[in-house]
């Protein structure tokens, strides 16, 4: 069959190469946004009377039918057209005669893909918000449910300082607050309608490029033509939100891996997000968060495909571009498939808060706060941190913890011990008296969990 841009050439291509050169068993998911689109093209041009009326009218009618019956199933797509623009172009036309071919008067594939990308994107951006904004919820319910839950806070995967499991779940979510915020930002940067701007350079009819992008909700549209149909950028801005969430979402995962293990067993993920083993019968395996964490590197991949295709691609728009599709669409499949996993896993996870206090007593994570005691006596911080550490040395070689060491034992090392001594060290005080904001403080806690609240809305 000859192609629809058949002309300069006769429209016949080799097999492979047709092959090569089809996008339609990729882009064929843009059919909602590619139909929807060319119902306000041609809603534009009947009201610039660049075609006449009646035939808009029977386009608009008939697109709308194309759309219901694909999406009912009673119209499939047909794999042997190039790309969905033509095919839902080549049906129109079958159905309703020449009228069809007045369509893609005043616009190009090339705006016409921009657009539905734009389109296809805002659709998808909003929905992975609103997932990130359920695993926020989850997680803010949890910091509620365990706000006196003690835990050691750790730095370079050693036991640092005591803190409350609260807090550790709040800085997910402040990470997670972020991303939200720059997928909205990006949504913002991209709501711009490209349509209008044809092959590169525009259009010698009067068309009404505003009216279209408000058609179409968008609130402006793109300033340059040459720019519009080769910009990226915004699948770029996206990728790169997407793979920040998902840095994220790993280190989550990562430390669910460790929390779960025999030898920290601080949780317990549900049967339902866990796997056995084909020869060892004891265990259970994490092995949703290990997914998690290895699809981390399949959305990295994405990014840099991305990057390096548009790297030297002059301008306007080049075959190149079709590449755009495929590393997107499988950046935002991996994205929902992972938070849609993720949320109900936390959510059913069970916490084991004797094993996060008793791996707290056992790291002497305290030692600060007794040589803080030491200090508000009267000693020097060097001094107080020394003596802290002799005695965390005898603790060690006697197997006690500090809040076990008698008295006695701590006046050896200095004099002005007194009893008051086991409550400034007391894990949960300890923690609670961090009182600077942002801190592990559980009156800090409670204001970390409003502030969610709000920013949630």
């Amino acid at each position: 069959m000859a192609k629809m841009w058949a002309g300069r050439t006769d429209g016949t291509t080799d097999q492979i190469a047709d092959d090569f050169n089809s996008s339609i068993h990729f882009d064929c998911r843009l059919f909602e946004e590619d139909i929807t689109g060319s119902i306000a093209h041609a809603s534009m041009l009947k009201k610039q009377a660049i075609i006449p009326g009646e035939a808009a009218d029977h386009i608009i009618e008939e697109l709308k039918v194309i759309l219901s019956d694909l999406k009912s199933g009673k119209l499939e797509i047909d794999l042997s057209c190039e790309d969905i623009h033509m095919f839902v172009e080549q049906v129109l036309t079958e159905r309703i005669g020449d009228e069809g071919k007045m369509l893609h008067t005043a616009r190009s594939r090339n705006d016409q893909v921009a657009l539905d990308m734009r389109m296809y994107m805002r659709k998808k951006g909003n929905e992975i918000i609103a997932l990130i904004k359920e695993l926020i919820e989850v997680l803010n319910e949890s910091a509620e449910k365990y706000t006196d839950v003690i835990m050691p806070g750790y730095t370079h995967l050693q036991r640092a300082q005591p803190v409350f499991f609260a807090q550790h779940l709040l800085a997910y979510e402040m990470m997670l607050l972020r991303d939200v915020s720059r997928l909205e930002d990006a949504l913002e940067r991209m709501d711009e309608s490209p349509i209008g701007a044809c092959a590169l350079a525009g259009t010698t009819y009067d068309t009404d490029r505003m009216y279209e992008a408000e058609l179409l909700g968008f609130s402006g549209i793109s300033a340059n033509s040459m720019d519009a149909v080769s910009d990226r950028d915004f699948c770029l801005e996206f990728l790169s939100c997407f793979s920040i969430l998902m840095m994220h979402l790993s280190r989550f995962s990562e430390e669910l891996l460790l929390w779960t293990s025999w030898e920290f067993r601080f949780v317990e993920l549900s049967d339902s997000y866990t796997t056995g083993s084909s020869i060892m019968p004891q265990k259970k395996n994490s092995d949703m968060a290990e997914l998690v964490r290895g699809k981390t590197g399949r959305v990295y991949g994405d990014l840099v495909s991305l990057l390096t295709v548009m790297k030297g691609i002059p301008l306007a728009y080049n075959k190149d571009m079709q590449e755009d599709k495929e590393p997107v669409f499988d950046a935002i499949d991996t994205v929902i498939m992972c938070l849609k996993v993720f949320t109900p896993m936390i959510a059913t996870m069970k916490v084991n808060s004797d094993n996060m206090h008793q791996a707290a007593r056992e790291g002497f994570i305290n030692a600060t706060d007794l040589a803080d005691y030491m200090v508000k006596k009267g000693l020097p911080f060097r001094s107080a941190y020394k003596i802290s550490g002799l005695i965390v040395a005898e603790c060690i070689r006697s197997g006690q913890v500090l809040e076990t060491l008698p008295l006695d034992e701590y006046k050896k090392y200095w004099d002005q011990f007194e009893e008051d001594l086991y409550e400034a060290i007391d894990l949960k005080n300890a923690a609670d008296t961090r009182t600077s904001k942002g801190g592990t403080s559980r009156a800090s806690i409670r204001e970390q969990i409003e502030l969610v609240k709000k920013k949630l809305g």
